[in-house]
């Protein structure tokens, strides 16, 4: 993972779902603070960088770029992070108060688009990533609500749960974790690390939800491709993980499998019938779970 800048990826699934809030004529998921959050400049960027080549080094007419976000790039953002935030508000309405951690939170906007004052929220990051979503921050003079807490890790050289735990986390309070987006870059060993430290902040009752990539050989082209990609901005994926071994460390860390969306799954539930015809990526399942 780089860890001397911010995450181009995050960049890249921010573009995503703004580009979907923005031009989608039948909507996933609406994140209607992403292009506010990325910025105009930040945008076009963005889309320069897909127009020129981005995915699959030949230059695009515009019809074809949003060819290629559609395909490659809004999938997956956009499936996952609504799979995350029905459960969350359902848990919430469940619990009088909770807390919120967003593992990798990247550009996630759920802190201003929140309007439950009963959530506490903690978005954890490396430090050049949440520096950058901070300064970004600023320059749009937003006001983070009283309930936000920005939580620097480095994850090399640090400990999530000890930082959690600095920045006012209580263990005693239920509390909803989403790791999205950070699996395609984890060993098992370090996911099972993370899931370990989660595991030491929760009680019973408490849920996690993630999204990863299924260990194969022969998905098809766009999967390789999306790899590619990633590794080309310095962001280079693992070779994903079997169910077995994502069911087996989370009955280690004392969790359940609650839900369980294989990706044809994913694709009944978030795109069929949608006129957009966006398809879900062939290697990534959907899951959530709840401490025993």
């Amino acid at each position: 993972m780089v860890t001397d800048r911010e995450s181009i990826t995050a960049k890249l699934c921010a573009f995503a779902r703004a580009w979907h809030s923005y031009h989608s004529r039948d909507k996933i998921y609406d994140d209607y603070l992403a292009f506010d959050l990325l910025g105009k400049e930040e945008y076009e960027s963005v889309y320069r960088q897909i127009l020129d080549g981005l995915i699959d080094s030949q230059k695009l007419m515009k019809e074809q770029a949003e060819q290629v976000i559609g395909e490659y790039l809004a999938p997956i953002p956009l499936s996952r992070i609504l799979f995350s935030e029905e459960r969350l508000l359902r848990f919430a309405g469940e619990h009088k108060r909770i807390q919120y951690v967003i593992l990798g939170a990247g550009g996630d906007t759920f802190g201003f688009r929140n309007d439950n004052p009963d959530i506490e929220i903690y978005e954890v990051d490396h430090p050049d990533t949440q520096r950058y979503k901070l300064d970004r921050i600023r320059e749009l003079e937003w006001v983070i609500p009283a309930n936000v807490h920005h939580v620097a890790v480095d994850f090399e050289r640090e400990r999530m749960h000890e930082k959690l735990l600095e920045a006012g986390f209580d263990p005693e309070v239920k509390s909803f974790f989403s790791i999205l987006g950070v699996t395609y870059y984890l060993t098992m060993e370090q996911l099972s690390n993370t899931l370990e430290e989660i595991s030491a902040l929760s009680i019973r009752g408490n849920e996690l939800v993630f999204d990863y990539p299924i260990k194969g050989e022969d998905f098809p082209g766009r999967v390789e491709q999306l790899e590619k990609l990633t590794a080309s901005l310095g962001e280079e994926m693992c070779q994903g993980f079997e169910h077995y071994q994502i069911h087996c460390m989370l009955c280690r860390c004392g969790f359940q499998i609650r839900t369980f969306y294989w990706p044809h799954q994913v694709q009944a539930v978030y795109f069929d019938g949608k006129k957009d015809r966006l398809r879900a990526f062939e290697n990534v399942s959907l899951i959530a779970a709840r401490c025993l």
